[in-house]
């Protein structure tokens, strides 16, 4: 899981910014919302144009390098901070895995301009590799990896890349380690629901909900997701041109749904589609959803994080709406405010000891997390 995550200079962060999910509280209730010590269910508050959206986007930066894939999003177009004097975007990472901790850090002039980065092992540096020195040298201190080319050159693969589609590890704890920390790796995801079915990360099975649909005949389930929501249809796939289109059905007349469907049910429609992504693949281990309930009633909101709670991923998503903010959903070191220059949970955010008794969104709405 991810533990810690700090990013300095890419977009709107021009100082150190951490998002510390270790730092929880004994509560008793909600316990399926904190693993081992580290939150797995959060959410994220805080004003329009604070960075909240910039936080997925810094977390899934690691997946363009590691994964070897170009940026789908334009929002890593303006990379560095506007008017930065640094030319350099420094990220690091935290994975724990039991009780064994893997640091990743690295640093970019550009999406795809990797300047340095380590990675350490228990607090061992195991691979190291510096683009800006003379030498260029890297450390490789992976057993079974000892053998391989040290001189990297002007090669802009990324080391862990290299070692492993080059190397044939060891079995011993520490290569089970970096082997975790890859599939961690492959395993990250950002969407948003609101928008259409592109993603930063994992790669979805199918390209869009019809193609969904008709692949595995799931428009009753469809049916009865929307059902669950309050919106009661008729709905089947036809044909059209060779390409299969979802149809709203009343009375023996068939229109496009995509044409009469509102904003709020469309989304939930990208939010179904989604969601039988992440069920249906247990790799994924981190997803962040941002703007994840636009348009939403409060009560479908609850639907939606209710679903993304029986979910095992470690799950972040971003929100402006308070009525989901409940005990009954998650707990206080699960909901974070951020700002400018912080983030920080309810739990820490208040001198007070928070119960499960406690309004939490009247709380909120009073000052009281404005510590």
């Amino acid at each position: 899981m991810i533990a810690k995550f700090e990013v300095k200079n890419f977009k709107n962060f021009n100082d150190w910014f951490s998002f510390d999910l270790t730092d929880t509280k004994q509560y008793t209730f909600k316990p399926e919302c904190v693993n081992n010590g580290i939150v797995s269910k959060a959410l994220v508050y805080g004003p329009n144009g604070v960075g909240k959206s910039n936080l997925g986007f810094a977390m899934l930066d690691i997946t363009m390098h590691l994964k070897d894939r170009p940026p789908i999003s334009k929002s890593y177009d303006n990379y560095l901070p506007i008017g930065s004097e640094e030319n350099l975007a420094e990220f690091k990472y935290h994975f724990v895995f039991g009780e064994d901790e893997v640091t990743y850090e690295y640093g970019k002039s550009n999406w795809d301009e990797l300047i340095y980065e380590s990675l350490a092992i228990n607090s061992q540096v195991v691979l190291q590799y510096d683009r800006r020195g003379e030498g260029r040298i890297a450390t490789i201190e992976l057993k079974g990896a000892e053998s391989l080319k040290k001189d990297m050159g002007d090669s802009q693969i990324s080391l862990i890349t290299y070692v492993r589609n080059s190397s044939i590890l060891d079995e011993n704890k520490q290569n089970e380690l970096f082997r975790k920390f890859l599939k961690q790796v492959d395993g990250i995801l950002f969407f948003r629901s609101l928008k259409d079915y592109s993603s930063i990360g994992v790669q979805p099975a199918y390209k869009t909900l019809n193609e969904y649909l008709t692949w595995e005949g799931n428009v009753d389930n469809l049916q009865d997701f929307l059902a669950q929501a309050g919106i009661d249809c008729k709905l089947e796939i036809v044909e059209n041109d060779d390409k299969p289109q979802l149809m709203f059905v009343s009375n023996g007349k068939k229109v496009p749904f995509a044409h009469i469907a509102s904003t709020g049910t469309a989304s939930l429609c990208i939010f179904y589609f989604w969601l039988k992504q992440l069920e249906s693949n247990p790799n994924i281990s981190f997803i962040f959803i941002d703007e994840f309930d636009a348009f939403y009633h409060h009560d479908l909101s609850k639907l939606v994080v209710n679903s993304l709670n029986k979910l095992p991923a470690q799950i972040v998503l971003t929100t402006h709406n308070t009525s989901i903010m409940s005990n009954d959903i998650l707990r206080p070191d699960c909901y974070f405010l951020m700002g400018q220059e912080r983030i920080g949970s309810l739990a820490n955010r208040t001198p007070k000891e928070l119960r499960s008794a406690h309004n939490i969104e009247k709380m909120y709405r009073a000052g009281a997390f404005n510590g």
